[in-house]
This record gives C-alpha cells, structure tokens and sequence, in this order.
C-alpha cells in the first residue's frame, strides 16, 4: 500500500473531494483526521471508515481551530506525515463588481489563509520529524481563469502561486508542498460554478468530455503524497480531461 502507515489530515473531508481522498488514503493504509466545518458529516465519514479514522470540526480559518485539527492527529496517531488542504469555498458565477466585501473576505479566508495557517501548526512537526508533505487543492480556475469567477480564480491562483513558493522554502526541510488543479465536479460547488450556465455546456469545454470525480482528485493525491514522488515539489497537477490545453 502506498501510504501504509502515514498519519494525514484533510481539511473538508465530509463530502466531495475530501471525502474521496480520505477514503483512498485509507484504503492504501494512511491513517486520517477528518476535517470539516460539517462536524456531523465528518463523523459520518470518519465512521465509514473505521478505526484508522478520526474526525474533527474545523474552520479553518480559525487558528484554534486548525491548531485543534493538527493536535488531533498528534494525540490520536502519535505522527503527521501530510496535510491536504482541500477545504474550499467562492460565490456564485456572477459579475465581479457584484460580489460583496464579505463575500471576497470569506472566500481568500478559507482558500488561501487556510493554508497559512496550516503550515503553522504542521512545519514544525515536519520539521523536527523530517519531513512531511502538504497537498493544496486549487482549480484549474487559478490556471485558466473564465469570467463570472473572478474572485475565486484570483484566490486559485493565489494557491498556486502559494504552492511553488512554499515548495521552495521548505525544501531544505525535506517538506514537499504540491497542489492539485481539478476541473469542476460533482461536488456540492458545482452549481455555483455553473450559475446561469448548463452542464452540458461547461462538458462541451472539457476535451475528456465529462467533469471530475473524487476518484479522479484521489488518484493524483496518492501519487503526490507518496514516496513514489519524493523528487516532486512545487508542481500544480492539472486533474482536468485536457481543459487547461
């Protein structure tokens, strides 16, 4: 098993893609904290997924939070191993001048502060472990921005960017910081992406022809946060049927 014996945590690990790498990481032998602001739906997952799972409720734009999320692994597992940084939210497809201040606020919150806040709580265990991995989940949004998302493409692509200096920084550490970049999927987002447009449109743009799956998402996160890729740092992987082509 590719991930036999590693502690993770995924943030926004009740449903969508959080659930779907948390199930996968399981099934190849990690042990996993869920996290989620959905506390009932993270014990709903955590359960299903038997004693080498644990669940916690976590916004992670709280630095108590995230700081209790982390501990949790510590006290439960003993270990850290890799931090997926999956939770994420943004507005509904609009014009940008319509998107409210507080709206904006939330949105770089959750998919860009989360992450710094992560990495506060996990470096130094990584550090005095050895290292560790960290996992971002952006969107082919930061990549190939469309209008309409404008604020959520921006904190994507805050993400990557995130992403590939931070690989850098902590590379003397032996921590290795990558990001996957999914197409729109089957997720409880799906409809804000789209707003006034159909499904069917948005697949027309996908060249694969159809949208992501969390199978799709957990199949890159294994390979990231494995040692299969030790010599992989600062990559953005696209997980996206040839959209970004």
């Amino acid at each position: 098993m590719r991930l036999q014996d590693k502690v993770a945590v995924v943030t926004g690990g009740a449903q969508g893609f959080g659930e779907g790498i948390a199930r996968r990481f399981v099934a190849e032998g990690a042990k996993v904290v869920v996290a989620d602001l959905n506390e009932a739906g993270a014990s709903n997952v955590a359960s299903r997924l038997g004693k080498h799972a644990a669940a916690c409720r976590a916004d992670v734009t709280k630095a108590a939070d995230v700081k209790a999320m982390v501990g949790l692994a510590m006290k439960s597992f003993g270990r850290l191993d890799i931090v997926v940084n999956n939770a994420g939210t943004t507005h509904v497809n609009k014009p940008m001048l319509e998107v409210k201040e507080e709206e904006f606020d939330r949105i770089f919150a959750v998919n860009v502060k989360g992450i710094y806040l992560a990495a506060l709580e996990a470096v130094p265990i990584f550090r005095k472990q050895g290292g560790g991995a960290f996992l971002n989940v952006a969107s082919t949004a930061g990549l190939r921005p469309r209008p309409g998302l404008t604020v959520y493409n921006s904190s994507k692509g805050a993400v990557n960017v995130m992403t590939k200096s931070m690989a850098v920084e902590f590379a003397p550490d032996k921590i290795r910081v990558n990001a996957l970049c999914p197409v729109a999927g089957d997720t409880p987002l799906l409809a804000s992406f789209l707003g006034t447009n159909t499904r069917e449109a948005f697949i027309k743009t996908v060249p694969l022809g159809r949208l992501s799956t969390p199978e799709d998402i957990a199949t890159g996160a294994v390979f990231l946060c494995s040692d299969e890729a030790n010599f992989f740092t600062g990559v953005c992987l696209e997980v996206d049927g040839g959209r970004c082509v």
